[in-house]
């Protein structure tokens, strides 16, 4: 249940400042609103233990509370990752519920609409680990102020709505907002983790709807181009980016039963010559050995695979897609077929493959 965001494409430099879940932020702030709750007054800061042992301490950025419940809210901070939930408020309020540990999805954090996620349908977006964490600091504060472990906790995120259009939240079938994420409470800038996560959750969505044909794009631009040649629904669409592998590993072991897979020349070249990770830093085109498959001597200088689609046209782009078809069929096909859409920067195809035959 991983919303998904955008990394930016910016290089990282130097040294880079991690970063806190908002399911960190959320145990922070109820562990800080159980105080008031339960010990009659705020802190200035408060500390967790997160899954690893680490220990950070949050600031309080807002608190209120009144008869019989207590809200404190958290800034989330990422450090130096591009995730679109920097600079969040995360609040959780608690009060007193009919039995155990209820939570509840407030303002700007979403609920589960659609099966395959790891929370059911009808919950609030929060994730397992972030859940056991709450639930460990509900224990060890009631254990602490001799209080009933019997608690609420709403969370909520102002403005989590809007943001939530900017990830995987929507196609998912989480509505009206935000999920509450992090297995390890720690954001590490430019991991990837959260894009491949959010792959997943698509696959696992895609599967418990009981779709048969779902398609892994580059960009926006081939999405659309895809979308509209297949009139696939929004939660058959995999927003693969640059991690095919990611993608093909995990449909191998969850398969379904046909996989589009579409993008740019370039990447589409990159996924033809066998690699599966399609960034610029991590794969490169072998302009060599295109030139010795297409016989044309003149691509050993080309510089970009659009150069050498210049130079050598639709008998290139027909490869690519042919290649790519290959690769991918004799690596992930055993329990799935596989098309190959090739699209220029304007959304044209410009070369289809496609396993079924058709």
């Amino acid at each position: 249940m991983q919303p998904i965001v955008r990394l930016m494409t910016r290089k990282p430099t130097g040294d880079l400042r991690r970063g806190w879940t908002t399911g960190a932020c959320a145990t922070a702030a109820t562990k800080a609103a159980l105080m008031r709750l339960w010990g009659g007054a705020f802190p200035k800061s408060v500390q967790i233990t997160l899954p690893r042992g680490e220990m950070p301490e949050f600031a309080l950025a807002h608190h209120e509370a009144g008869e019989g419940w207590a809200a404190v809210g958290i800034t989330k901070d990422a450090g130096d990752d591009p995730d679109v939930t920097h600079g969040a408020l995360i609040v959780a309020r608690v009060s007193a519920s009919d039995g155990g540990v209820v939570f509840r999805a407030g303002e700007g954090v979403g609920t589960v609409t659609k099966a395959g996620l790891p929370v059911p349908v009808g919950e609030p977006a929060v994730n397992p680990v972030p859940r056991e964490m709450m639930q460990t600091i509900v224990q060890e504060m009631a254990a602490y102020y001799s209080q009933s472990p019997d608690i609420e906790i709403t969370l909520s995120i102002p403005g989590g709505r809007e943001i939530a259009q900017k990830t995987w939240n929507p196609r998912l079938g989480i509505q009206g907002g935000l999920s509450i994420l992090g297995t390890t409470g720690i954001v590490r800038p430019f991991s990837c983790a959260a894009w491949v996560a959010s792959i997943h959750r698509g696959v696992d969505v895609a599967r418990a709807d009981g779709l048969t044909h779902v398609a892994g794009t580059t960009g926006a631009t081939s999405e659309q181009t895809i979308q509209s040649l297949y009139q696939l629904p929004d939660h058959a669409m995999l927003d693969m980016g640059d991690f095919a592998g990611g993608m093909l590993k995990y449909l191998s072991k969850h398969p379904i039963a046909h996989v589009t897979i579409g993008g740019g020349i370039g990447k589409m070249l990159k996924l033809a010559q066998g690699a599966l990770d399609l960034h610029s830093s991590r794969s490169q085109v072998d302009f060599d050995a295109l030139a010795d498959t297409l016989h044309d001597p003149r691509l050993k200088n080309a510089h970009t695979a659009l150069e050498a689609y210049e130079i050598s046209g639709h008998i290139m782009a027909e490869n690519i897609a042919t290649q790519a078809l290959s690769k991918v069929t004799a690596q992930f096909g055993e329990h799935m077929t596989f098309d190959i859409v090739v699209i220029d920067r304007k959304g044209s195809i410009i070369a289809r493959a496609d396993g079924r035959g058709l």
